[in-house]
């Protein structure tokens, strides 16, 4: 008999949970952990009419604003669900090879967090795209949910607790008690409406025309929700196109005009949270007003902003570790979650 190391054979086996996120994904195996993070772009050259995949991940992320005629670099998600089928199951089908071992015994259940506020087209679109990927079965989880179990919350209790997960696509709010989510909203302004915002800003008030991942790089060096108490803050040098004369040019970028192209988005997300909060039932108001309000997702990282919320909601507020993958490892941890729980895993029958 074929004898293999044990730890090959669980990697046969293991069940895997992914995040499926706008900006990044990120695959959870069972008893390894995260063992992928890679940017949701997909590269791909066309002729005939038909599309043929080049590069997917970081590869197809540093060719984004870089293709030439015939090639094109895209993300096949946004808002935080499928925008193109076909391109995002061939995304799911690289990193499925990527993680799994090819001569695998046994197809993997697989598990894959959702906005709160996603239609059932959108989940079906992602269950499909998965199971064609190579999964056995595909169960859906909240990503509130999954933030709330990433960040140590403990969701099966009677008190209630509040989550605030600002990821790329999607902010999704919620008020989680008794395994479930009592109240919640999901609104589609995230990282990368703080992105465009940026390039809108930079197009408006600098006649710049900048790229995605300039706007990006700004928003994580300079990003912040309040104008700093020197009226300037840090800086940078941002460069891009002149928008009249069209030829390359710089101009300097402090933290005060980035408050500035930013406080739209984030006062949306401050109106969302103070939304939630005035539909949330008395008792679990006041589990809220002593546990507060825990963020994750990459827009947790935003400068101030905890500050500003501490001060909008007299709440407090408390940032995740590691904000990025908190939902990633609630994913993961959900494939163990014990049977009282397991309903938050929506498995279509």
């Amino acid at each position: 008999m074929v004898s293999f190391p044990t730890n090959l054979l669980r990697k046969f086996r293991s069940d895997i949970a992914i995040d499926l996120g706008t900006a990044n994904t990120l695959v959870f195996i069972k008893d390894e952990g995260i063992v992928l993070n890679e940017p949701s772009v997909v590269a791909f050259k066309t002729s005939g009419g038909n599309r043929k995949v080049i590069a997917v991940g970081a590869e197809a992320k540093s060719m984004l604003g870089r293709t030439p005629k015939g090639i094109e670099a895209i993300r096949p998600m946004r808002d935080g669900v499928i925008a193109d089928f076909a391109v995002a199951e061939e995304m799911i089908k690289y990193f499925f090879r990527r993680v799994t071992s090819p001569l695998r015994i046994v197809k993997p259940n697989v598990i894959v967090c959702v906005p709160f506020g996603s239609t059932q087209v959108e989940k079906r679109a992602i269950r499909e795209a998965v199971l064609s990927a190579g999964a056995r079965r595909t169960g859906l989880i909240s990503e509130p949910i999954a933030a709330a179990i990433g960040a140590g919350i403990e969701i099966g209790g009677p008190h209630g607790s509040m989550v605030v997960d600002i990821g790329g696509g999607t902010t999704d709010i919620a008020i989680i008690a008794l395994g479930g989510i009592v109240h919640a909203n999901s609104i589609r302004v995230a990282g990368d409406l703080m992105d465009e915002t940026i390039i809108e800003y930079l197009r408006i008030k600098h006649n710049l025309i900048v790229s995605t991942g300039t706007a990006e790089g700004v928003k994580n060096v300079l990003g912040t929700a309040t104008v700093p108490a020197d009226g300037q803050g840090s800086s940078l040098m941002v460069r891009g196109r002149d928008r009249v004369g069209g030829a390359p040019r710089e101009t300097e970028l402090n933290q005060s005009h980035v408050a500035e192209a930013l406080s739209e988005p984030l006062g949306r997300i401050r109106e969302a949270i103070a939304s939630v909060l005035q539909q949330t039932p008395p008792a679990l108001s006041n589990d809220i007003s002593a546990t507060g309000i825990m963020m994750t997702g990459g827009g947790a990282q935003i400068a101030d902003l905890d500050a500003t919320l501490r001060k909008r909601t007299n709440l407090p507020v408390v940032i995740a570790d590691d904000p990025l993958r908190c939902v990633a490892k609630g994913t993961g941890l959900a494939l163990d979650l014990n049977p009282q729980l397991r309903h938050v895993i929506d498995y279509e029958s």
